[in-house]
């Protein structure tokens, strides 16, 4: 990440107002602080059935980080190669919030995020915890849209449900990904070791 991104990302505090800032003031991005309970509670109030709910919530937050950070960018014009790099700049950004350790791996027709430690993990008794699940989904997506990856999610391992970790993929949409963002084919030590991470 470059030391520019490293910058902006520092959490500053405004202490007379009570608000955490990312970066400088001029940025305006206020952070809220919620507990995992807090959005399970959230989640209570959405309703049942609010899976679409939740997932745009997470979107909704997503593109609002995007467009604090790039301003009316158009993504259009960048390379698949700067599309990926700001990505992981910005699973970099959510690991300093705390939203868990992040591994990535670009395939040819799609991609995989795991997540190390995601917040559903403090609620692990809590079936409502669930709903976190499909928050993350919709922070990644957000993301990917906003980065004009044409892409469908689903999460396909869960904490909650017996994994050591949550492990989302991302299918490519009627293609394929571009050759300069296809991670190398890993050894097999190192396939080992992602599929640890799994």
């Amino acid at each position: 990440m470059s030391k520019r991104l490293k910058k902006d990302l520092q959490i500053m505090i405004e202490e007379k107002l009570g608000h955490l800032f990312f970066g400088e003031k001029q940025k305006d991005l206020r952070l809220l602080m919620l507990r995992p309970i807090d959005l399970i509670e959230f989640s209570e109030f959405a309703g049942t059935n609010a899976d679409d709910i939740l997932t745009w919530v997470g979107k909704t937050l997503s593109r609002s980080f995007m467009e604090k950070f790039f301003t009316k960018k158009d993504w259009t014009s960048e390379s698949f190669l700067t599309r990926k790099e700001v990505f992981l700049g910005v699973l970099e950004s959510m690991e300093l919030m705390g939203y868990g350790e992040f591994n990535t791996l670009f395939k040819k027709d799609h991609l995989l995020i795991s997540v190390n430690e995601p917040l559903a993990i403090e609620e692990k008794e809590n079936i409502m915890a669930k709903n976190l699940c499909l928050i993350y989904l919709g922070l990644f997506s957000g993301a990917l849209e906003t980065l004009k990856f044409d892409l469908e999610g689903e999460e396909i391992e869960c904490v909650l449900l017996g994994s050591e970790k949550c492990v989302y993929k991302f299918s490519v949409i009627g293609g394929e990904f571009d050759n300069s963002i296809v991670d190398p084919e890993p050894s097999e030590e190192a396939v080992s070791d992602f599929l640890s991470t799994l």
